[in-house]
């Protein structure tokens, strides 16, 4: 029996595709690019995306080729991506940034013209649905996490059509699998125990500020230390996952360890949960979307098809930065910010820079995402620090002269 296919089975009825098991949604995307890009293709993704995802794509020895976002929800707009870089792009890779989804159709349709695969990031995304079809069912392949769902620490799937696809990747997978080991099987299903008891315990404040303190932090700000020498080297190896491992594994080092059964004994029983998980992550939505820092997409989306399960609610604010240090003293460490934008991160050496960048710099440094898990407790303390809402910047006027904002979605 394939590893993990218990797993896999239980997320195949939930998706109505054939599911690959992982032990994290970065491996699962990592076994995607392999499958369906040669070496060298350039990738067409969001710069408001997590660093990992970055460095994962480069192990894998592609081009991330940074695209306009919409200012309103920090996702691609397609339509602001001129003509010369459809053409010139080899796949295309979505967020579905904290849950809120692509324009799903659009991209799909667009791939299908030009003859390229689309790759859905569904790790925020898990429940949501667009015109009553689940994310992670318009592309090529799909990436799926659990490690941020159910209050899991591991766990992710690689979502394909056919027996045959699945097949292949489990062989591949295996390939890059770690051998388990007890120890970190022990810590891995421990971890969200000790965390439940840190939340329930309100020690989150004093645990947050003793671990800045002694420096356990692998992220000093919000993006991981680049070292870009050392990153250049890694090219002439790509495409590997050993020479990006420095990368790809922070915050999560065991991410293609091999799960023993302990560990996914308890990823079953929180995945029978999930259903749960959503329905409360959905309540906490509609209250989040009702305050004046909800971003304008957070209330079409809704308006369009009711709460979404949200991973994250994006809430636009003014001071982000100064907010997010004042929600400690609130017991709330607020994560999941990806700012600035990859290619302002990084750099033309790593990444194709977005041809107009301010939609991006603009959402990545108000947008403050919110656990919709903690609606209410979040709620009251940003109305006690009187956070001011910040308004997306309006279009420009468009002229004869001028070509159309990516602003304007």
């Amino acid at each position: 029996m394939p590893y993990g296919s218990r797993l896999a089975a239980a997320m195949t009825r939930r998706l109505g595709r054939e599911c690959v098991y992982t032990p994290s949604a970065r491996l699962a995307l990592y076994l995607a690019l392999r499958r369906w890009c040669r070496p060298g293709a350039r990738v067409l993704m969001s710069p408001v995306n997590d660093d990992v995802i970055l460095f994962v794509v480069l192990a894998a020895g592609l081009r991330p080729v940074t695209a306009p976002v919409s200012v309103r929800d920090g996702n691609i707009d397609p339509a602001a991506v001129p003509e010369s870089t459809w053409r010139n792009v080899d796949a295309v890779l979505t967020t579905n940034l904290y849950g809120v989804p692509d324009r799903v159709v659009e991209l799909r349709r667009k791939c299908e013209q030009l003859g390229i695969p689309l790759f859905e990031d569904a790790a925020h995304a898990i429940g949501t649905h667009v015109d009553g079809q689940p994310i992670g069912t318009f592309g090529r392949a799909a990436v799926f996490s659990l490690s941020k769902h159910v209050a899991a620490t591991a766990g992710g799937f690689l979502a394909v059509d056919d027996a045959r696809t699945r097949r292949e990747l489990e062989l591949l997978r295996d390939d890059l699998l770690e051998p388990r080991r007890l120890r970190a099987d022990l810590a891995t299903t421990l971890r969200p125990l000790a965390r439940s008891g840190v939340r329930t315990l309100h020690l989150v404040r004093p645990v947050w500020r003793t671990m800045q303190r002694l420096g356990v932090l692998e992220r000093d700000e919000f993006r991981m230390s680049l070292h870009a020498a050392k990153l250049a080297g890694c090219a002439r190896e790509a495409p590997s996952l050993t020479a990006y491992e420095p990368w790809v594994r922070v915050d999560l080092h065991g991410f293609r360890a091999r799960h023993g059964a302990l560990v996914r004994s308890q990823l079953a029983v929180r995945m029978a949960l999930l259903d749960d998980d959503l329905a409360r992550r959905r309540a906490g939505v509609s209250l989040l979307s009702g305050t004046a820092w909800a971003s304008p997409a957070l209330r079409e989306r809704g308006a369009q098809y009711g709460p979404l399960p949200l991973f994250r609610v994006p809430l636009l604010v003014h001071d982000r930065d100064v907010l997010i240090e004042r929600l400690v003293g609130h017991g709330v460490v607020s994560g999941y910010v990806y700012d600035p934008p990859l290619d302002d991160y990084a750099g033309a050496e790593f990444v194709e820079p977005s041809p107009d960048p301010s939609a991006a710099r603009w959402f990545a440094s108000h947008v403050l995402p919110v656990d919709p898990l903690l609606a209410r407790k979040v709620s009251h303390a940003l109305t006690r620090e009187a956070a001011a809402t910040a308004r997306p910047p309006l279009p420009a006027p468009v002229s004869e002269t001028s070509p159309p904002s990516p602003l304007g979605q």
